[in-house]
């Protein structure tokens, strides 16, 4: 069964090349054909084609910049595709960007239905979770307290508790999520690993290989904003490996040379 599925997809960023211009000095470019002169365009991702199913747990790999985390947005909903199809046949919930949508001077508890309303809950399902949200972060009266008077470390926790109190399709993890104190992160951990058990698919990014081939079963290799191999883990990781070594070894020779 098909849960996810790219087709064609392409994304492109429009970003301005130098600072901001007066409103007149904007007019008259605009009157002029010159008003994209000033603006470049990065194209994130091109021409990927995916297909997530019912049981897959794809690991995502390549070097810093390659488009990762990009991808996990566009899996997820926040970047819409600039050309392609996304389509989506289940609910998605992303471990990334945690707490998008806390409003700094609402108190936690008020925080945990904006949160949770942007990860598509209704009033019922909220006034349903809402005591398992705050038991599980352990902050106690400090729900009473507007969230900009909070820690890091208290932040981290409220939206990770949020974040990981529905039950998804679909699962995007970006990266090691550190959550609080050590006793936090050891629950936190605990947490994760029953989300990946309970939901129909997983994605995940890391840099940590091992982990990566323990828990998939698929394996994308991203370069340079293209999926450069999908396939089994061992054979997508070591084909990375081997790639990056060679480069990271001409590199070198380069250099003494």
């Amino acid at each position: 069964m098909t849960l996810l599925e790219l087709e064609n997809v392409g994304l492109v960023f429009s970003v301005r090349c130098q600072g901001r211009i007066s409103l007149k000095e904007y007019v008259i470019r605009g009157l002029l054909g010159r008003a994209k002169r000033n603006r470049m365009e990065v194209r994130a991702l091109e021409d990927i084609n995916l297909r997530l199913c019912a049981g897959d747990r794809l690991g995502i790999i390549g070097p810093n910049g390659a488009g990762k985390s990009t991808l996990l947005k566009l899996l997820a909903g926040v970047y819409p595709p600039t050309c392609g199809q996304r389509r989506v046949y289940g609910r998605i919930s992303s471990l990334f960007d945690i707490t998008l949508g806390f409003e700094p001077d609402a108190t936690g508890w008020e925080n945990i239905a904006f949160r949770s309303y942007l990860q598509g809950e209704t009033p019922r399902t909220v006034r349903q979770r809402m005591a398992a949200i705050a038991e599980f972060s352990e902050l106690g009266e400090f729900l009473n307290m507007p969230v900009r008077y909070y820690s890091t470390g208290m932040t981290v926790r409220l939206g990770f508790s949020i974040a990981t109190a529905i039950e998804p399709d679909i699962l995007i993890i970006d990266e090691v999520l550190a959550a609080g104190d050590l006793a936090f992160q050891a629950k936190a951990r605990q947490r994760i690993q029953s989300l990946i058990s309970a939901a129909n698919a997983v994605v995940l990014v890391s840099h940590d290989l091992a982990s990566l081939q323990a828990l998939c079963n698929r394996a994308l290799w991203m370069e340079h904003g293209r999926i450069r191999a999908d396939g089994p883990p061992k054979q997508v990781i070591d084909a990375y490996v081997q790639h990056t070594t060679s480069s990271a070894a001409s590199g070198a020779s380069r250099q003494a040379a």
